[in-house]
């Protein structure tokens, strides 16, 4: 298991972005109105819009496995809790996990 992206909830994307971009100096991979990316190394900072489900200023981290749908179903030995099981979404098999303080996780494979 790798982490792979940690995602920033936040309010108003253009300022968010060039607070990450123009303040902190990081590399702006792309930025679209609802997701946008950077690269930092191995793990890649995403903004993603804020919800009612995802208030401004939570954070989410996203996981990579090398097989999601076996890592699913040894969850019960691994003691994992899904809140939903592995789908496809954009060309990508994810699934989402609660891990041991309840936080929401994102788990690609």
């Amino acid at each position: 298991m790798q982490l792979t992206y940690a995602i920033k909830f936040v309010a108003d994307m253009d300022r968010a972005v060039a607070f990450h971009r123009d303040t902190l100096g990081l590399t702006l991979k792309f930025q679209t109105p609802g997701w946008s990316e950077f690269d930092t190394g191995a793990t890649t900072l995403a903004l993603h819009a804020a919800s009612d489900k995802n208030p401004a200023g939570s954070v989410e981290l996203g996981y990579t496995v090398e097989d999601l749908k076996a890592f699913y179903a040894a969850r019960d030995e691994r003691g994992v809790t899904f809140i939903e099981p592995p789908h496809e979404l954009h060309g990508s098999l994810l699934s989402t996990f609660r891990d041991s303080e309840g936080a929401e996780c994102s788990l690609s494979g």
